[in-house]
């Protein structure tokens, strides 16, 4: 038998030269991480995108996705300790109008934090306005100061608010600075200073290239802009800390919005906070100090208030959820601001089916975006959403960044959430809706000034295809992946 074998293995041995044994390499690690990538069941688009790079760049491609690829975060131990720590808003307000309740319950089910209530909501519009009302918060802080960032830039702006950290560490002031390890990159030795004052600085999903075992965590960010300071005062919104934003020093800074708050709101935020810092710093101590910290008993206020966080530590891509669920409650406009347009299936459905029951549905993007990428897929949606009666609005020269959402005449949503499929399911975002008459028309006053001075997009017969439809075409194919 062994005589009668030899031959057929040195057959198939002789048949087994380096182009084979490279094809069977490719056929198995197609079957492998392809069946891998199914089994996530995701969308059918992004799961196909992904397919196809790994086909089309073998073990290149593999590379690719386990730098970029979608990962889920587990933190749920994390968050039942931190429903332990009192941080929870325990107010509803939702009370008269139907739809904003139904609204409030989707984004406590999705995010975990219950209703809540503000005593004050400042619109911030630049960066200038919103800096000097927190530098002037920031100095007069005697507890603590909570700070969690995605850009922060070792700037002019950047320099003033660390001298002010600094100041207050010395003061005594409990200063705790959280930082995404990519957008603070090159602020780290301005933080040098704050350390020496005894201040605190944790590093947000530093990069793990080094553990081949683990994947790196490059693609997934937080987005979020948190402040709180000594547990009455909190901020957030779309400005980072950067001159890019500081329209006081630049005149092509970002336009930008940002929303100053007190009442039982900053509750939940300090929250999101504290399950951020812990997860990032893994210092754990620190709940029952912040929450003594966070007062009880100041006035909440009367202005109905959701926090909505969402990332990749969640299925349920809570503001998505919301945003969407907001449009279709809509009954006379949808009035939606953001620098990054690139909306998935179901919010364009919700867009274009509100602009054809006649509702008046603006939708308000820079001229020209900080990405080419997506300035270009975001076009690529423009034909279907005119066809359909949506008001497109161009916002230039400056880049606009604003992200806000308004709805009828007493829903709006600010926070750090761009409308696209990055911000909706990697990053780590958070918004806050707000269900008040007041609130609403004052968004509604500087909705309409930003506006007046976009123009609307007019429908276009025919377009260049080279400059125009093709890259426009080739952007939207890469979506999914943005």
């Amino acid at each position: 038998m062994p005589d009668a074998i030899a031959p057929l293995a040195d057959t198939i041995a002789a048949s087994l030269d380096l182009t084979t044994v490279l094809a069977l390499g490719w056929l198995l690690y197609l079957v492998v991480l392809g069946g891998w990538i199914v089994l996530q069941k995701r969308e059918p688009v992004a799961t196909l995108s992904w397919l196809l790079g790994l086909a089309l760049l073998p073990y290149v491609g593999f590379l690719i996705y386990h730098v970029f690829g979608p990962q889920k975060i587990k933190r749920h131990r994390l968050r039942r300790a931190n429903s332990r720590s009192q941080l929870d808003a325990s107010h509803d307000a939702f009370g008269g109008h139907a739809d904003a309740r139904e609204l409030a319950r989707l984004g406590q089910a999705a995010s975990g934090l219950a209703p809540s209530v503000a005593r004050e909501v400042r619109l911030l519009v630049d960066g200038g306005e919103k800096y000097e009302a927190l530098l002037d918060d920031i100095r007069a802080a005697r507890k603590h100061v909570h700070l969690e960032y995605y850009i922060y830039h070792c700037d002019e702006i950047g320099t003033a608010l660390c001298e002010a950290l600094t100041e207050r560490a010395r003061a005594g002031v409990r200063v705790r600075l959280l930082v995404d390890a990519v957008g603070a990159a090159r602020a780290r030795r301005m933080f040098r200073s704050l350390l020496d004052a005894g201040g605190e600085i944790a590093w947000f999903h530093p990069a793990r290239f080094g553990r081949i075992w683990q994947r790196p965590w490059i693609n997934l960010r937080t987005h979020r802009k948190i402040v709180v300071i000594d547990g009455r005062i909190a901020y957030t919104g779309g400005i980072n800390i950067s001159d890019e934003q500081d329209n006081r020093s630049r005149d092509d800074a970002f336009r930008d919005l940002h929303v100053r708050l007190e009442g039982d709101v900053v509750r939940p935020l300090q929250r999101v906070f504290t399950e951020d810092w812990i997860y990032a710093s893994g210092q754990r101590d620190c709940l029952k100090e912040i929450a003594d910290q966070t007062p009880h008993a100041q006035p909440p206020g009367d202005i109905a208030a959701q926090v909505v966080v969402s990332g990749p530590d969640s299925d349920w891509e809570a503001i998505h959820r919301v945003q969407v669920g907001a449009i279709h409650a809509a009954r006379r406009r949808v009035w939606l601001a953001t620098p990054y347009f690139v909306p998935g299936e179901a919010a364009r459905m919700a867009l274009t089916s509100a602009a054809l029951a006649g509702l008046d549905v603006r939708v308000l993007l820079p001229k020209r975006s900080d990405s080419v990428l997506v300035t270009h897929a975001a076009r690529s949606y423009f034909d279907e959403l005119i066809a359909a009666g949506v008001h497109i609005h161009e916002y230039g020269p400056r880049m606009l960044h604003t992200k806000a959402l308004l709805v009828d005449d007493a829903i709006s949503i600010f926070g750090s959430a761009n409308f696209d499929h990055r911000s909706f399911r990697l990053n780590f975002e958070v918004a806050v809706m707000f269900d008040d008459r007041d609130v609403a028309a004052r968004l509604d006053r500087h909705l309409q000034g930003e506006f007046a001075d976009a123009p609307e997009v007019e429908p276009v017969a025919s377009r260049p295809l080279f400059t125009y439809r093709l890259p426009e075409a080739m952007a939207r194919l890469l979506s999914p992946l943005l």
